[in-house]
């Protein structure tokens, strides 16, 4: 048999298609929007004129950037933590199901191939203030709903919107790690007369500790930018910008309102942002994971 020896070139040859692409469609436009945030530009980009750190320095003197950046932290804490607590306790159950389990876990699957404009749209309809069955429900029970009006509510729904499209990706990894899991640990436990309160936290949660981690950086990259499309289908930012995260300010000032300088500072921002919140949770949270 001939001996094959593999070319140096080859895996390169083999890569170049996806290489092309991540340095088309990310390292570019990033490359892009790093050269343009010290420039100021007219609203047609036929002229430009250099402008040192002056968009940066007016994005921070901006009041209405330090209340975005609020809601923006305010909103990603609650759609990650609300979608990995709920992935894990439908995980929990979908893995102690035994008939019907195939239906069960593909139904909660499902919102996960739905776009994140739709799901915005989806839940719009159910909460419209006039149409909408849920606000019924709600002023029987003495609750006025108008996310329209109430920047609460707008939040309120954004956030359940979110969670509801990102709960089955997180469904999916929390599934997975719980059927690896020895059930050999779990018996013995059990016979030691551990009870499934006691069995969970001592025993399973741990072990899904790099799989909560993961979601973790995942579910917080989400929140911070693939929610734009359930935002603007949603609530436009509104009302009064109660619902106006970083991303959809970049997609205001830059698309909207023309300042290509000041919305290319506030994505090179927001990269930042994301990236030293990455780091923190390497650095701190990744020691309590045990593997």
């Amino acid at each position: 048999m001939a001996h094959f020896q593999r070319h140096p070139v080859t895996p390169w040859l083999l890569m170049s298609p996806q290489l092309a692409i991540i340095a088309v469609f990310f390292f570019w436009p990033a490359f892009q929007a790093v050269s343009q945030a010290f420039y100021i530009e007219d609203a047609f980009g036929l002229s430009r004129e250099f402008a040192g750190l002056s968009n940066f320095l007016a994005v921070f003197g901006d009041p209405e950037y330090l209340s975005t950046l609020g809601n923006t932290l305010v909103f990603s804490s609650a759609v990650a933590i609300g979608a990995m607590a709920i992935a894990l306790g439908l995980a929990v159950l979908a893995d102690r199901v035994l008939k019907g389990a195939s239906a069960y876990k593909t139904l909660l699957i499902w919102p996960y191939a739905v776009a994140p404009a739709v799901a915005g749209v989806l839940w719009l309809f159910l909460f419209d203030p006039t149409l909408g069955l849920l606000p019924a429900v709600l002023k029987a029970m003495g609750i006025d709903w108008n996310h329209n009006l109430n920047g609460g509510q707008a939040m309120a729904l954004v956030v359940m919107a979110s969670i509801w499209k990102q709960m089955s990706y997180n469904f999916v990894f929390f599934l997975a790690g719980l059927q690896a899991i020895p059930k050999s640990l779990l018996e013995a436990a059990a016979m030691d007369r551990a009870g499934p309160v006691r069995r969970f936290w001592t025993i399973t949660f741990p072990l899904l500790s790099p799989t909560s981690f993961f979601l973790m950086v995942m579910n917080v990259v989400y929140a911070f930018f693939e929610t734009f499309g359930t935002i603007d289908a949603t609530t436009s930012g509104g009302p009064g910008g109660s619902t106006r995260t970083l991303v959809y300010k970049v997609y205001q000032d830059g698309f909207i309102g023309q300042d290509l300088g000041s919305s290319a500072a506030q994505s090179v921002l927001l990269m930042a942002i994301v990236g030293v919140l990455t780091l923190i949770q390497f650095k701190y949270v990744e020691k309590k994971v045990q593997y």
